[in-house]
């Protein structure tokens, strides 16, 4: 078989097989019916240089030009022309085309026959011209069908790919997303409780150093506890790492040390939390850790000295819900940073799990976020 790269183009493929049917006419016919037999034959070859632009088009001229043969009563060997216009129009054109073209051509074999065939001998002929038709019809329309099929092939997988590739845009969109709140809750969270803790050291350093230094252990702690979760949050620490260990994912067991290190950051922090949690699973449980840790961070971050926060965690079968409020005289405004930062990043991880963030100022002052979270829902997971 011939090298794809090797193959002729399709015209000088039609130009040969124009040139053979003349060739063949010039050098089969005497000299006084050449000029006769070389008109019809051009009239039937030359318009294949066509057929594949205008199949329609190129049937309908070979089949005029070999009627007009059959009138003049001249048999040509080009006469496959009419089945090589039969194989292109059943290739390119459809079911119905195909047909009302076999038909034609069956009615030109008719006649054909009726006229050429030798005395008696009418149906051999017959029938061996028809079946010619009838496997150039269907030869053509098995490429038309192969043809349709490999595009269907091609267009699904180009389909798939495309597909594959907003898939995969998309993952990268979701975990660019997903970094930056964990970078935004870790990095805002524990700067703002190094800055209080440092502030304080630096008020007590002449009065009190022993609680200078209790606070500055606490700033170093803090910091390395920022560190590590960054690295987690990146995916370049390995669970077999000694902070990995020494600081596991966080969780609502974790609360009471968040709560504490509010207290010593100057935020006087009580938590609650009703229910047993060991169902929750680790990713609920640390989007509940940073719900609070986001919503202390603001507290800390925009109410004066004095203001206290309440933390209560209830643990249902299917719901885990989040309280968080303050004292604050006035109320912190909303974030208005893009979204997956501050309280966007916090509707964000609470509607992961069917939830709706509420956040604003209470009747009573101050200022609350309410979440809800549904264990069971579908988005969890993508939290």
């Amino acid at each position: 078989m011939t090298p794809a790269g090797r193959r002729l183009p399709p015209v000088v493929v039609d130009a040969l097989l124009a040139a053979l049917l003349l060739l063949n006419v010039l050098t089969t016919h005497p000299p006084h019916e050449l000029p006769v037999a070389a008109v019809l034959t051009a009239a039937l070859a030359l318009p294949l240089l066509w057929r594949r632009r205008a199949p329609l088009t190129v049937f309908a001229a070979v089949v005029a030009a070999a009627f007009v043969q059959w009138l003049m009563d001249v048999q040509l060997p080009a006469d496959i022309a009419v089945l090589v216009a039969l194989y292109t129009a059943a290739a390119h054109a459809g079911r119905r085309a195909t047909l009302v073209a076999g038909a034609v051509v069956e009615a030109g074999v008719l006649l054909a026959c009726l006229r050429w065939a030798p005395d008696g001998a009418f149906l051999t002929p017959f029938v061996a011209v028809t079946a010619m038709a009838v496997a150039a019809a269907v030869l053509g329309v098995n490429v038309r069908t192969t043809r349709a099929y490999l595009a269907a092939i091609e267009e699904r997988a180009a389909r798939l790919e495309q597909e594959r590739e907003q898939r995969a845009r998309l993952a990268v969109a979701e975990e660019r997303t997903r970094i930056t709140r964990e970078m935004h809750d870790i990095v805002t969270h524990n700067l703002s409780v190094m800055v209080a803790l440092t502030d304080a050291a630096l008020y007590a350093q002449h009065r009190s150093p022993d609680r200078t230094t209790t606070a500055m252990r606490q700033v170093a702690e803090t910091g390395r506890q920022a560190l590590t979760d960054m690295r987690r949050s990146l995916g370049v620490l390995r669970t077999d790492e000694p902070d990995a260990q020494r600081h596991p994912l966080p969780g609502i067991t974790q609360l009471e040390a968040l709560a504490d290190q509010m207290c010593a950051a100057g935020l006087p922090t009580r938590l609650e939390v009703d229910g047993s949690h060991t169902h929750v699973p680790a990713t609920a449980q640390l989007t509940v850790y940073r719900l609070v840790q986001e919503a202390l961070t603001n507290t800390l971050k925009h109410t004066p000295a004095g203001t206290r926060a309440d933390v209560r965690i209830r643990c249902a079968a299917e719901t885990v819900t989040v309280d968080v409020t303050d004292s604050g005289p006035c109320p912190p405004p909303p974030a208005a940073a893009p979204s997956g930062h501050g309280i966007p990043g916090m509707r964000e991880r609470a509607a992961a799990y069917g939830g709706t963030l509420q956040a604003g100022p209470l009747p009573g002052g101050g200022w609350g976020v309410h979440t809800r979270l549904r264990l069971g829902s579908s988005g969890a997971a993508s939290a």
